[in-house]
């Protein structure tokens, strides 16, 4: 597609319209370097190989991140939940070396709506369209359905990043002339990417989550001690009462995890989604996928009351932190979201060694649960300029506002004891 020259060699751009187009360890050689992910999800440390003489100049990654897998994103395709039919049509955008070795790399989808981002662009499409513009189809570079933060442009030892991150930057602005797409948008990206981005002429944007920081804490008694009294005996009393119909919590992950888990939480989460928004994302085949590929990586919160499973929370575990995703009951008991949701994350991160607890988007109502406001960042291409100087200054005051807001929240209302 585009081409790009380093040290008179001739690099190649390309996109592909799927995953199955490169072969799995190809990708997570980039996706995850470092790191060495076995069927079944099994995740262990691997040497980082390279014939790049340059290559001890470059900082491997030292973390793990489940959703940029080869194995989680072909999953989602192979799944049906991401394709021309869902308005996801993959179009991963490929560095290759001169030899056709895939040496950078972006997940990147051709859309036709703004459903499932979790960064929202609706007020731009429908300004764009009023004018009389078409906003879509639009180019967006992300995990389809999930609002958590990795890397989006992915490389390995054997380039240097900077000048990848420029490539890919450019060739994603080249793919929407393509494509037609009206903009490009790379949602919940690392600080140093979105840095980068913003040096190659993208608009800046932030928002924020509420994420868990470990503390070193040895128990959950001892996170509890570094609340605010008045917190603290909440949080004892909401874990009480969210098993006081006896029920029963199960934490369940690789081989534990059966079909018949899969089910009910299938169940849950369609009876959750379709009250919530309507129509939910992820499919029953899913799932399956996820258990038999990633099952290591899973961690599903389950919730039983009289031999019957009533409630269900999925988690991703990266080398770093635990991702909640989704939640769904099929019977309503107080505080017994939080229990399944927050209380036992932060147990599992705990005994672990996480270090941090994301618990996905929205909620502020996890702040008194001893989650904490953390930044997330985009940055977005927009082709047509009136769009783009409109957006631009609507975006330096929204980061100016959600900075303050953070530090206000983090001032004034942390749960946590005062110094």
């Amino acid at each position: 597609m585009s081409a790009c020259d380093d040290d008179s060699r001739t690099f190649r751009l390309k996109a592909i319209g799927g995953l199955s187009d490169i072969p799995r360890q190809e990708w997570d050689a980039l996706a995850n370097p470092g790191w060495r992910l076995d069927p079944g999800g099994k995740l262990s440390p691997a040497p980082l190989e390279s014939k790049s003489a340059d290559a001890e100049s470059v900082s491997p990654q030292t973390t793990f991140n489940p959703f940029i897998s080869h194995d989680f994103l072909s999953i989602l395709e192979e799944a049906g939940c991401v394709g021309r039919r869902a308005g996801w049509l993959p179009q991963h955008l490929i560095l290759e070396d001169p030899d056709g070795r895939a040496v950078a790399a972006l997940p990147c989808y051709l859309k036709s709506h703004s459903m499932g981002e979790y960064v929202f662009d609706h007020a731009w499409a429908d300004a764009y369209e009023r004018a009389g513009g078409s906003y879509y189809p639009k180019l967006q570079c992300s995990v389809p359905f999930t609002p958590a933060t990795g890397r989006r442009f992915l490389t390995g030892p054997d380039i240097d990043r900077q000048a990848a991150i420029a490539a890919l930057a450019q060739g994603l602005q080249d793919l929407c002339a393509l494509r037609e797409a009206s903009s490009a948008h790379i949602t919940f990206m690392e600080e140093e990417e979105w840095d980068a981005a913003g040096e190659h002429g993208y608009l800046l944007r932030t928002d924020q989550q509420f994420h868990w920081e470990n503390r070193n804490y040895s128990d959950f008694e001892g996170f509890l001690g570094d609340l605010a009294s008045r917190k603290r005996k909440q949080i004892r009393k909401e874990r009480r009462e969210a098993v006081a119909a006896g029920i029963e919590i199960e934490r369940l992950t690789g081989k534990d995890l059966t079909e018949a888990h899969w089910d009910a939480f299938h169940d849950f989460y369609e009876d959750t989604g379709a009250r919530k928004w309507g129509r939910p994302y992820l499919n029953r085949r899913f799932f399956s996928l996820l258990g038999e590929r990633l099952g290591e990586r899973v961690l599903l919160v389950m919730a039983r009351r009289e031999g019957r499973y009533i409630a269900g929370a999925l988690n991703l575990v990266g080398s770093h932190a635990l991702f909640g995703r989704n939640w769904g009951c099929i019977e309503e008991h107080p505080f017994l979201h939080f229990e399944v949701c927050y209380y036992q994350a932060i147990d599992h991160a705990i005994e672990q060694g996480l270090p941090r607890v994301e618990a996905g988007a929205q909620g502020a109502h996890k702040l008194a649960r001893g989650y904490l406001p953390s930044l997330t960042r985009s940055a977005h291409y927009i082709a047509h300029p009136g769009l783009r100087d409109a957006v631009a200054d609507y975006l330096e005051r929204e980061r100016r506002a959600v900075e303050q807001e953070g530090a206000y929240i983090r001032d004034e209302h942390s749960p946590f004891r005062k110094a």
